[in-house]
């Protein structure tokens, strides 16, 4: 999403007693200290000692060979750029990360910014680490026009990459947190443009894969990019915060662990406040100010199992008054990143709300690592399959999501469908059988059917939310049991429910059906034409002929043949020639050199029941072939019609007696033999015009409304052109059910005084 600025009703909330110190201003900014460049031994030293096995040969060649590669190249801060790679290095030991890792980080860049090559990565440091740093590189050379057609596919070969192994997305994630704390030297544009990418894309996605405390700092970092006044000012409230509180945190942790080992329970307790980002979000989402937050301080009580968790939370709650609706059970339903806690908001000492996040050792290294707290990837051992097989939750949502984006037909898609993807707010929800489906916040029905089964999706025609009867376009609540309403006779779902979903997954999935079911369509159309040439040249049809025939055509299978006839990129007569060579086409040149085709066609009779099968029915606006009506009069059951094929439109229904038929007289190859096929089951409205001169009289319009409703007629639209004082000439586009119908209707108005004259007006 693009970042949004405050509203001024929420700045003045936040700034009603507050000095606001100058954005720019050092102390404010969320950098880390710097520190002097890390040493070769500095760098072997962090990783021994959590591994003690470490290859101290490959990390000192990894360090000496990237110094050599980056040679003097600087960075915008004047320091030597080879700082940056190693510096990314540095946090991957914070989360003690294997040693292919950290070489990878040491190298990330040296394939795209230096004269290094992926072969030559691979012969001095082996496939796994040359692929690690090839997965890092950026696309070079794109022929794409705009900034965020590039940035996409950057991204596309970035997700691949991560697919095929993690590590990649955490070194990606480190390089990107040290340019975010290094930002203060780069032009005010390049600035905002990373902060902006940093917010929609990476910020998200480390809190998909359970980082919050990388999450937090890199939405924190963005945050003072891209709006510094309001940062300044909510982090100033912060602070005012806790100069009043300043013994607040101490003391509900020593009440809180006092309280818990009173009942024989030992825990680990601290407490923090939230970061500004966190805060302003909330001020937004709510629309509130500052003071009326309710949870700015929050207290993570660690214990051993989960039993101790669930006794720790019925203490807390006899203790301290619970603040309803606030409770929250993340073991019982973890996140999809395996973020596992019990959440419960109480009011503390001095009458404070305190967030308390309740959980044991392993489930706060989840909660601060995230997949990094998982070992699969730690140890070299064993196939990529053995290693899937314990992979988090977190990854195998991630490679799923890849699978889907991946089929996005434009870049510009893609991008929207990851950042639709990567938005954390979850609601859940269960399916009648107990089944949890967990969504985004603002999820409706269809995303909850396509989360399901795509076929759940195709096929919906309504549902039922805890047992009521609701809008597939409801938005779901946490804790809704949801049943999907479906029916075999829905194929594919309407192209209109693409803007109702919200999740990528939804839209992708619409998005491919309404393409299938289009493509069926024009391949239903096209073996159709076919049949009705082959019927009348009298040879015979085969798939297995056509299937031999097909390199000529420059078609890989028959369906994507049809399609194109019914497309009108292929003529049903190429289909013939390639199958048969001595095929000679039959011209309409029969109708006679110096005689009109539309006159022709016009003193023609209708098809005789026997040629049947050389005549294209057609059922109307909810045909099975992409039918549509000529856009001046349409035609009604009843007309003798025509069709014109229209290359990527498909069939246009004319009434032989159209004056527009005459400019497609050159061009007889277009020319369709069509009849109408209505069931008289299930009548069904079409369209016409009528011209009516009415006379200016008061409530003569209303009289004209009134013949056509009384007579079943249903308009569609009405244009009014004064033609003289006394006459008005009224164009009406109305639905009937057939030419009778119309007929009735034209009869009734010209019996009507107010009415001069009524004639159909055929395009």
């Amino acid at each position: 999403m693009a970042y949004r600025r405050r509203s001024s009703i929420q700045m003045q909330a936040a700034t009603e007693t507050v000095a606001v110190a100058p954005a720019s201003s050092a102390a404010e900014r969320p950098v880390k200290p710097r520190t002097r460049m890390m040493r070769q031994y500095d760098l072997v030293e962090r990783v021994r000692s959590y591994n003690p096995d470490t290859n101290e040969d490959l990390l000192n060649r990894a360090y000496v060979y990237a110094m050599k590669a980056h040679g003097t190249q600087t960075r915008a801060s004047g320091d030597p750029y080879f700082s940056h790679p190693l510096e990314v290095a540095a946090i991957l030991t914070n989360l003690k990360l294997d040693d292919a890792t950290i070489v990878a980080a040491l190298l990330h860049d040296t394939i795209e910014d230096t004269e290094a090559t992926r072969a030559e990565i691979d012969h001095v440091f082996g496939h796994e680490i040359g692929a690690l740093v090839e997965g890092l590189t950026k696309l070079k050379r794109l022929e794409l026009v705009s900034r965020e057609a590039k940035q996409a596919e950057n991204l596309r070969k970035l997700l691949l990459a991560i697919a095929d192994d993690v590590r990649v997305l955490l070194i990606k994630l480190a390089d990107r947190l040290h340019n975010m704390r290094t930002m203060e030297f780069m032009p005010p544009a390049s600035r905002r443009r990373i902060a902006e990418e940093t917010l929609d894309i990476y910020a998200p996605l480390a809190g998909r894969m359970g980082m919050q405390e990388m999450r937090e700092e890199l939405e924190d970092l963005s945050f003072f990019v891209l709006d510094p006044e309001a940062y300044a000012v909510v982090k100033q409230r912060l602070d005012s915060l806790a100069e009043r509180n300043r013994n607040l945190i101490g003391e509900i942790e020593t009440q809180l662990s006092k309280n818990l080992q009173k009942n024989g329970i030992t825990a680990r307790v601290f407490g923090r406040r939230k970061q500004p980002f966190s805060i302003w979000t909330k001020m937004e989402r709510k629309s509130v100010g500052f003071e009326q937050l309710s949870d700015i301080y929050g207290f993570r009580v660690i214990l051993d199992d989960v039993g101790a968790c669930y006794r720790a939370l019925g203490i807390v709650h006899t203790t301290w008054p619970v603040v309803p609706g606030r409770f929250k059970d993340y073991i019982s339903t973890p996140k999809q990143n395996d973020y596992r806690s019990i959440h419960t908001t109480v009011i503390g000492p001095g009458k404070q709300r305190v967030e308390l996040q309740i959980r044991t050792e392993e489930m706060n290294q989840i909660a601060e690592f995230g997949i990094a707290a998982h070992a699969f990837y730690k140890d070299g051992a064993g196939s990529p399959h053995e290693r899937l097989k314990h992979e988090s939750n977190a990854f195998a949502w991630l490679r799923h999501t890849i699978g889907i984006l991946s089929e996005s037909s434009n870049p510009e898609e893609f991008l929207e469908h990851t950042k639709l993807e990567l938005f954390h707010d979850q609601v859940f929800c269960f399916t009648p059988k107990g089944k949890l489906i967990a969504l985004p916040r603002n999820a409706n029905v269809i995303d909850f059917a396509y989360a399901v089964h795509t076929g759940v999706g195709n096929s919906a025609v309504g549902c039922k939310i805890n047992g009521k009867f609701a809008p597939l376009s409801s938005e779901l609540q946490n804790g809704d049991e949801v049943e999907v309403l479906t029916s075999k006779a829905q194929s594919a779902p309407p192209s209109a429910w693409e803007a109702l979903a919200r999740t990528g997954k939804a839209r992708a999935a619409i998005r491919r059906a309404t393409r299938d079911a289009v493509r069926d369509q024009y391949a239903g159309l096209g073996r159709r034409i076919v049949d009705r040439l082959f019927a009348r040249a009298k040879i015979e049809y085969a798939d297995d002929k056509l299937k031999g025939a097909l390199p000529r055509l420059a078609r890989t299978s028959i369906e994507e043949v049809m399609a194109s006839v019914g497309r009108g990129e292929i003529k049903a007569s190429d289909v013939a020639r390639a199958m048969y060579p001595d095929y000679k086409e039959e011209r309409l040149v029969r109708y006679g050199a110096k005689k009109s085709l539309t006159a022709k066609l016009k003193t023609q009779n209708p098809p005789h029941p026997a040629r049947a099968t050389s005549v294209i029915p057609v059922r109307g606006i909810n045909s099975d072939l992409p039918v549509k009506f000529a856009p001046n009069g349409g035609a009604v059951p009843g007309d003798r019609i025509v069709g014109i094929v229209t290359p990527g439109e498909g069939i246009t229904i004319y009434p032989i007696q159209a004056p527009a038929l005459k400019d497609f007289e050159e061009e007889p190859e277009r020319w369709l033999d069509v009849r109408w096929d209505i069931d008289e089951t299930m009548p069904q409205r079409f369209p016409a015009r009528i011209l009516v001169h009415n006379v200016n009289e008061p409530g003569s319009l209303a009289q004209i409304a009134t013949v056509i409703a009384e007579h079943d007629g249903n308009i569609d639209n009405i244009h009014m052109s004064r033609q003289s004082p006394d006459f008005t000439e009224l164009t009406i586009d109305l639905e009937v059910y057939d030419l009778k119908h119309l007929s009735a209707i034209i009869a009734q108005l010209r019996a009507k005084a107010v009415v001069a004259k009524v004639e159909r007006v055929n395009g």
